[in-house]
């Protein structure tokens, strides 16, 4: 229940709730597809030993079946007026697309599972779920996906349907996600091993490189706080967009990568980590209305008392000694 609250607090309710309270009229549905969806995920990563690669591919085809087949937002001309700032081409909106990708890999994905690893570190390595409980979660997760193209999707753009094209093309691509993640990176994944010469930065300096880079990738694909202008609107075209976005998306992930197989990389590394890109996600809609930036100012505190709490706990379970065996 903590991971698919997590999940959905990270996902949308410090950010589309910030800008749209009416948000959290959808909570029953939102913690059925996120936290029913990202559970299933978090299980059967643990159980193939798929580890972090596992969690991103997995991340990927949860993005298409969420916003493919559920929202239908990927190709839709309509919703959310994404057109208006989106590269479409092929009957597909582009930035649209690459933006939700970043945030629901991390957000949705690999924020909470991190952050639950941290309030469970005994369970880290271990399966929350026995087959039945399992079962009845991907039951769930698909009535959260029908639950989005039957509320959501039909509310924001009455009468659209997905082309059979790409609704096969969304099929297909969740079935090699989900195949290269369960059945080939168990295969060559090695352990995990720390370089000894490798050093992260501080934790601080994690925090202010991550909220600085969550920040930039966002707001290079999507209009600031969702309103009607891109921010330096008139020195970028929204087709360099897409490749500036995958330049800091990409080399983010790399630096990350780097930091987590550091001697020094900590709970407080994660900590910061967590917090920087969660409170620039908040941030980035705070100035769609004067009503967001203080529901935004709101949510970014109770955020980092959150955060600070959880590393209190964190430093009170380092400072415990281990049990001498006899």
């Amino acid at each position: 229940m903590t991971l698919a609250c997590l999940t959905t607090l990270c996902a949308e309710l410090t950010f589309t709730a910030v800008a749209v309270p009416a948000t959290w009229l959808l909570l029953p549905l939102l913690v059925v597809m996120y936290g029913a969806g990202v559970l299933v995920i978090r299980e059967a990563v643990v159980r193939v030993g798929a580890g972090w690669p596992g969690l991103v591919l997995l991340g990927l085809a949860y993005q298409v079946t969420e916003d493919g087949l559920g929202l239908q937002a990927l190709t839709s001309p309509d919703m959310y007026d994404v057109t208006d700032w989106s590269v479409r081409s092929l009957g597909a909106n582009w930035s649209y697309w690459e933006s939700q990708i970043g945030v629901h890999v991390a957000l949705s994905v690999l924020l909470p599972v991190m952050l639950a690893n941290l309030l469970f570190p005994e369970l880290r390595e271990r399966a929350y779920l026995d087959g039945r409980g399992l079962a009845v979660a991907g039951t769930l997760a698909v009535v959260g996906v029908l639950g989005l193209r039957g509320l959501v999707s039909a509310t924001e753009d009455p009468g659209y349907r997905t082309p059979w094209g790409w609704t096969l093309t969304y099929l297909l691509l969740i079935a090699v996600l989900s195949w290269l993640a369960l059945r080939v990176v168990p295969r060559y994944r090695g352990p995990e091993k720390a370089h000894d010469r490798r050093r992260a930065p501080k934790p601080v300096v994690v925090g202010l490189v991550s909220g600085y880079l969550t920040m930039a990738f966002l707001t290079t694909l999507m209009p600031l706080g969702l309103g009607e202008d891109m921010l330096m609107g008139d020195l970028m075209s929204t087709e360099s967009r897409l490749f500036i976005g995958a330049m800091t998306a990409v080399p983010f992930a790399w630096v990350v990568a780097r930091w987590r197989g550091s001697a020094n990389w900590s709970d407080a590394h994660r900590l910061w980590l967590a917090g920087g890109i969660l409170v620039s996600h908040t941030a980035f809609m705070m100035p769609a209305s004067l009503a967001s930036v203080f529901l935004g100012l709101g949510t970014l505190v109770l955020e980092v008392v959150f955060l600070a709490a959880l590393a209190r706990r964190v430093r009170r379970r380092s400072a415990v000694p281990e049990p001498r065996h006899a």
